[in-house]
C-alpha cells in the first residue's frame, strides 16, 4: 500500500519542487503534531488564517452544529440563511461605513469581485496597484502583481493596471479620473511587512476622493487583530470604499467577503446578477467566522497583541538579525539574505517551530502566530530561533 506521502506526490497537483511535507495528524491551539508524534509550534498560522488558533472549541462547536442544521442550500443570495445574516449583521456592526456584505470562498476571490464592483460602480475601466503587492493567483488578482517571475505564465492579463511605488506620495498624482480603483495593503504581507507611511495614507484618500476613484483595503493577511487593530486601516483616520478580508475571516474554514456601502454594493443588482457564486458564504464557513469573530472580540485579542509584538522584539537581539519589519503579530525578521534565510528557516523547523519567508522578501523571516499564543510559548519559540541562528552563524 503506498504511503499517504507518495499519494501526496503522485496525485496531488504540486506548485513547488520541494513542498515541505510534513505530515499533521493533528493541531489544536498554536501546537501541530505530526504522524511521528513529533510537535510543533506553529508561528505563522497556515499564513494568518488560525488567528484563534487550531480547533478552537468554540469554532468547532459553531461548524458542528450548523453541519447538523444544513450545509449548502442553493447559489448564493437567493435563501435567507441566518448564518450569513448574523455575520454580515455583526461585520456592519464593526464597519459602520460598510453595511452591505458579499460573501465568497476565498481572498483572491474576494479581490476579483472587488474589482468587478469597482469597474461597475464607476463605469471606469482603470485600476491602480502597487509594486510587491501580492493579492491572490487567479487571474484577476494576478493581474494585480507586478512580478513577471509568477505572471509570465500567463499574460494576456487584465488590461489598464498601473503599478506605483509604495510609500511615494509623488507617484499618486498618476491616479486620475479614468481610475476605477486603487488597491491598497496599509501593511503589507509579502512584501516583507512595509508599513504604509501615515503621511501617504492620507495623500491617497485624498488622491481617490480628488479621481473619484474608489480605495480598495486588502486586509486578506492583516484582519481580524492580526496588527493590533481589527483591520489595519483602522491605523489610519480613514475609510476605505471597498474592504477585502479572507484567511483568519473563516476561523480555519474557507471564506472570504468584500464590503462596501449599499450604495456601491446595489451596482451588482442593477442590472442584475452583477456577480455570482455557489459556495460563497458557505452556512459552515459563516458559522464558523461568527464564532471566531466573537472569540476575538470577547477575548480582546487585539489589545494583546502589542505585548506579545514587543516580546518578539525583546527576544530576537542576535547580530545576524538587521532589523524586525511589521506591526502586531505579522513580523518579518530580516537577515538581509536569501541563503541565511533558508538555513536559519529549515534548522527551526528541525527543532520543531514552523516559520517561514516572504514571496518579495526572501531574506525575511515570517512570525505571524495564533493570536491565542502565550507569552511562554512565544520565549520558547524565539529561543530555539535564537538557537538555530547561532548554529548556522
Amino acid at each position: 500500500m503506498l504511503t499517504h506521502r507518495q499519494l501526496f506526490l503522485n496525485h496531488l497537483a504540486q506548485t513547488s519542487e520541494s513542498p515541505l511535507m510534513l505530515e499533521i495528524v493533528k493541531a489544536q491551539g498554536v501546537t501541530l503534531t505530526d504522524v511521528h508524534n513529533k510537535k510543533y509550534i506553529d508561528l505563522i498560522a497556515g499564513i494568518s488564517v488560525s488567528n484563534v488558533g487550531h480547533c478552537h472549541p468554540d469554532v468547532v462547536n459553531a461548524v458542528k452544529t450548523q453541519a447538523e442544521k444544513y450545509m449548502h442550500l442553493m447559489v448564493y443570495g437567493e435563501y435567507v440563511q441566518s448564518p450569513q445574516v448574523l455575520l454580515a449583521s455583526k461585520l456592519a456592526e464593526l464597519l459602520p461605513h460598510h453595511d452591505s456584505c458579499y460573501f465568497t470562498n476565498s481572498g483572491a476571490e474576494a479581490i476579483d469581485g472587488s474589482l468587478k464592483l469597482a469597474r461597475r460602480f464607476t463605469g471606469r475601466k482603470k485600476i491602480f496597484a502597487f509594486k510587491n503587492a501580492y493579492h491572490g493567483s487567479t487571474l484577476g488578482a494576478l493581474s494585480l502583481m507586478n512580478n513577471e517571475f509568477f505572471t509570465r505564465g500567463y499574460h494576456p492579463l487584465l488590461p489598464e493596471v498601473t503599478f506605483l511605488e509604495f510609500n511615494n506620495v509623488n507617484e499618486l498624482e498618476k491616479i486620475d479620473s479614468n481610475a476605477a480603483c486603487v488597491v491598497v495593503e496599509f501593511i503589507r504581507g509579502e512584501a516583507g511587512c512595509e508599513i504604509a507611511d501615515h503621511n501617504f495614507a492620507t495623500a491617497l484618500r485624498k488622491s481617490c476622493n480628488k479621481s473619484g476613484a474608489l480605495l480598495i483595503a486588502d486586509e486578506i493577511q492583516t484582519g481580524f487583530g492580526r496588527t493590533g487593530k481589527l483591520f489595519s486601516f483602522m491605523h489610519y483616520s480613514l475609510q476605505p470604499d471597498i474592504i477585502v478580508m479572507a484567511k483568519a475571516m473563516g476561523g480555519g474554514m474557507p471564506l472570504g467577503a468584500f464590503t462596501a456601502s449599499k450604495k456601491i454594493m446595489k451596482s451588482f443588482s442593477n442590472p442584475a446578477l452583477g456577480h455570482l457564486t455557489t459556495f460563497g458564504g458557505h452556512p459552515v464557513s459563516c458559522a464558523a467566522s461568527l464564532a471566531a469573530l466573537e472569540v476575538i472580540l470577547k477575548l480582546d485579542m487585539e489589545n494583546q497583541v502589542a505585548h506579545k509584538e514587543q516580546i518578539i522584539r525583546s527576544e530576537l537581539t542576535h547580530p545576524l538579525i538587521k532589523k524586525i519589519d511589521g506591526k502586531g503579530l505579522l513580523l518579518a525578521v530580516d537577515f538581509g539574505d536569501e541563503k541565511t534565510n533558508q538555513k536559519i528557516i529549515h534548522r527551526c523547523i528541525e527543532k520543531g517551530v514552523i516559520t517561514d519567508w516572504f514571496l518579495f522578501a526572501p531574506h525575511k523571516m515570517r512570525i505571524a502566530p495564533p493570536l491565542t499564543i502565550t507569552d511562554e510559548e512565544l520565549r520558547s519559540a524565539c529561543s530555539s530561533i535564537n538557537s538555530s541562528i547561532k548554529e548556522i552563524d
